[in-house]
């Protein structure tokens, strides 16, 4: 009997390829010629189940999407079974850092994505993510959530201190791809301004009043 062909897997080791090249190259030079030739497979094959370059490169931004998912949750299961707020935070946070080549890639890749999808009017058609606020309010939440347990300052705005940490966290990131600092100097940024917000004013302590 002739093999089964198990086409999510074919898409995957497709959007695998994509990632590949996209990573050494740049999303802007990649072609679906230069996909099919990483992944070993016609052009004529990528061209079936993709049909259109953007189509590709839309499902190529959710396959990574994907594998961003379990890089966090693979940060949250070395921080043990029951991390709480802070430390799940910071896994999301620091997992979005290019301190490897599999953050390089995400970075790159995502930053690029953005970039062309405002340029591109093909790309522009297409939602550029199915949910694009997640990241944010899977962050406001573990933020509120910190602060009804006590673990913050009672005033902080969860949602304005998620908004400043992820923009934050994806400036660092750009400054690490181009040179300006190091990861560590990132993740040193990233963790001070998460012990700002995650270290509750110290017991009985009044309001800060100005000097003089």
């Amino acid at each position: 009997m002739p093999k089964r062909v198990d086409h999510e897997e074919r898409r995957g080791q497709i959007a695998e390829a994509l990632v590949r090249v996209a990573g050494r190259r740049g999303l802007h030079a990649v072609g679906m010629r230069d996909v099919a030739a990483e992944a070993g497979v016609s052009l004529r094959l990528v061209q079936y189940y993709f049909e259109t370059k953007e189509k590709l490169l839309l499902y190529g931004l959710q396959h990574l999407t994907d594998r961003f998912t379990a890089r966090v949750g693979a940060r949250l299961a070395a921080a043990g079974p029951a991390p709480g707020p802070r430390a799940t935070a910071e896994a999301l946070l620091l997992a979005s850092l290019p301190t490897d080549e599999e953050g390089r890639t995400f970075h790159l890749l995502y930053t690029s994505y953005a970039i062309l999808s405002v340029t591109d009017e093909a790309l522009a058609a297409q939602p550029f993510i199915d949910n694009p606020d997640a990241a944010e309010d899977a962050l406001a939440g573990l933020l509120a959530q910190a602060r009804e347990a006590g673990l913050t300052g009672p005033d902080i705005d969860a949602r304005t201190e998620a908004i400043g940490l992820l923009a934050m966290a994806g400036t660092l990131g750009t400054s690490i791809l181009v040179g300006q600092r190091g990861p560590d100097s990132a993740v040193a940024v990233l963790r001070h301004h998460l012990d700002r917000i995650f270290t509750p004013p110290p017991a009985g302590a009044g309001p800060l009043r100005p000097a003089g």
